[in-house]
């Protein structure tokens, strides 16, 4: 390896390389089975579920004290960490990933195909993450943590007002987006890259739709929310989620480019 090949590989990535990295990701994620998109949405709404059931494994061991829950907090990223190295489909990651190539192309075809994605995704997140709600119901001391740990922990999460829900989502939505748009630049930090975005999401108490949705379907099983708080987390979640990582992230990551694309 010469000196310029040494050069060319420290160099660090421009905008509109990184852009096109993420834009050739969504291209190949439109292209995928309907099959494919779904079986990968369930798997990732079980695992991303290990968010609730994280925190609610360190609740059962740690003292209620402010130190505590920023301890507790951090088994946030748990099931985050197991979608996004899993490459599993995640709703709020195609919020920017397959949004980039509608922004080149912007055909009814390509519009199509993204709404398909969205909805094949979105639905089969809801129906992982209603499975672990169901688990954790069905076995009120799951895996040795006591149910009600699971339910404190969903009630501060889902039971806000809906207006506030919503603004609370757009930063959980740009997070994501800014930790996608990193990732081709980590080169081997991966880990820590995600690690800083979604404890930030934690600590902030962002909303996140698909996370929080096992919270949701959690306290509409054990009576504590009715279904209309459960609809109401979901869309005032899910709206803003997608303001911040398509409204904001990706249209600013596009305007950055457009003219060197």
């Amino acid at each position: 390896m010469n000196d310029d090949d040494r050069i060319e590989e420290k160099r660090k990535l421009s905008s509109p390389t990184i852009y096109e990295i993420i834009s050739r990701e969504g291209d190949e994620e439109l292209k995928r089975p309907a099959t494919s998109l779904a079986w990968s949405g369930v798997a990732a709404g079980i695992c991303i579920s290990f968010a609730l059931l994280a925190q609610g494994f360190l609740a059962r061991y740690l003292p209620e004290t402010d130190a505590s829950t920023l301890l507790i907090k951090m088994g946030y990223v748990f099931g985050f960490l197991i979608v996004i190295m899993s490459r599993l489909q995640l709703f709020t990651e195609n919020t920017i990933t397959v949004i980039l190539p509608l922004l080149e192309r912007r055909t009814m075809r390509t519009l199509m195909r993204t709404a398909r994605l969205w909805g094949i995704v979105f639905v089969t997140n809801m129906i992982g993450t209603f499975i672990v709600a169901l688990m954790i119901y069905g076995h009120h001391k799951f895996f040795g943590a006591p149910i009600e740990h699971f339910v404190e922990i969903s009630k501060h999460a889902v039971l806000r007002d809906g207006v506030a829900l919503f603004f609370e989502a757009i930063p959980a939505g740009f997070l994501i987006a800014a930790m996608v748009w990193m990732m081709p630049t980590a080169h081997g930090s991966e880990f820590f890259v995600l690690f800083a975005m979604i404890y930030l999401i934690a600590l902030g108490n962002f909303a996140h739709v698909v996370a929080g949705s096992a919270e949701a379907f959690l306290l509409v099983l054990t009576g504590d929310a009715g279904i209309g708080a459960a609809i109401q987390f979901i869309l005032s979640a899910g709206i803003g989620n997608i303001i911040g990582g398509t409204g904001l992230f990706a249209l600013l990551a596009y305007a950055q480019v457009q003219s060197e694309l």
